[in-house]
């Protein structure tokens, strides 16, 4: 096929608010390297990564919860997800899927039209399970807010399933997160699964992999969203900040503790939900959109003999597991709108001001 020269891309300058990213009608097309795929881009999904990014959120000078604002303060040394700065301008957009359209020399000429999902974790393919080794598709590399991008051969899965485009663009980021997070917490079918932030989707995503796993699975989100949360499987669904969450758990599941705490909350409510750890409980997080600074009584910590365990870079067979799940039919997409790509402003608010329950993504 004849490929175009330029494409419409949506493109971060800067770190700052929504005027550092500007969408383009002739941007270049992406060069492809004899280990990459050039994908013409169905869907792309949004995810915290995209806006902690924009605004500068990771730098540690920064100690407010995420909201997808500009901050007064910004480190130039950590303001990513790996503690390093990126390069400007960037085509952000880790969950990509799309159609093989053109392959480099040293990848399978077959995958040309197959659609794909992407891999958000690029690695050093050298030493593949080396977390120092690793970058994020979309941030160290150009991402899929854009009509086309390039992946490499090894980063990318074909994905046999009736979904669509943007379905499927709910899962990478969202279900590897989760998934990643209950290996690390080595969850089981004999836990007690307690969820933060329930309804968005890394937490929808928590809920139906650890049910997956046959735990009994609360999840806690805001009480007018439970409704469209009830096919998701979780045994229980509590407000997002029950007065006495203890209490609350006794009646819902007929006992007030857990053995696992899935966060990505952080905040304000950290300690209530450390509370109602039962004695060798396990606390897994890879998230804190209400905050990343918080209290932590140590005497809890250690008397109570927790375990903590923080969860960003997954080992590589997460992804492949999770194109296994998908065409299994073992978890389902929970896609709450489409924006075309040339509105990726409307819809990064949207999945802001987080009134939708699952995933966004836009088409190009």
């Amino acid at each position: 096929m004849t490929l175009p020269t330029t494409m419409n891309a949506f493109v971060l300058h800067h770190h700052g608010g929504m005027e550092a990213i500007r969408f383009h009608t002739n941007w270049p097309m992406p060069e492809m390297g004899a280990n990459d795929v050039l994908i013409r881009v169905g869907a792309c999904g949004l995810n915290n990564t995209d806006v902690n990014t924009r605004s500068g959120w990771y730098s540690k000078a920064v100690t407010d919860a995420t909201t997808g604002d500009g901050y007064d303060t910004v480190d130039t040394e950590d303001p990513s997800w790996g503690g390093a700065p990126i390069t400007f301008p960037r085509i952000q957009g880790a969950d990509a899927v799309g159609e093989v359209v053109a392959t480099g020399a040293n990848a399978d000429a077959s995958l040309i039209g197959r659609r794909v999902m992407l891999d958000c974790w690029q690695r050093d393919w050298s030493d593949p399970d080396n977390r120092e080794g690793t970058c994020y598709f979309g941030s160290e590399r150009e991402g899929g807010f854009a009509q086309y991008t390039t992946a490499d051969r090894r980063n990318v899965a074909p994905v046999r399933s009736d979904l669509t485009d943007a379905e499927l663009a709910t899962f990478s980021c969202s279900y590897t997160t989760a998934e990643g997070m209950l290996n690390r917490a080595e969850v089981g079918a004999d836990d007690v699964v307690l969820v933060t932030g329930a309804s968005g989707g890394v937490g929808s995503a928590l809920i139906q992999l650890a049910k997956r796993r046959g735990a009994t699975v609360v999840g806690l989100a805001s009480e007018a969203k439970h409704a469209q949360m009830a096919t998701l499987g979780a045994d229980a669904l509590l407000p997002r900040a029950p007065e006495h969450l203890g209490k609350a758990l006794k009646a819902a599941i007929g006992r007030d503790t857990v053995t696992v705490v899935a966060d990505i909350v952080g905040g304000p409510a950290f300690g209530t939900v450390i509370d109602v750890l039962a004695r060798g409980g396990r606390y897994t997080c890879s998230g804190a959109i209400a905050g990343p600074v918080v209290a932590l009584d140590l005497r809890t910590f250690y008397l109570r003999d927790l375990t903590f365990t923080g969860s960003t870079v997954v080992p590589p067979h997460v992804f492949h597991d999770l194109v296994r799940y998908i065409e299994a039919g073992e978890i389902r997409p929970l896609l709450a709108a489409t924006y075309p790509l040339s509105q990726l402003k409307d819809a990064q608010q949207a999945f802001i001001d987080k009134a939708h329950v699952g995933n966004i993504a836009v088409l190009p």
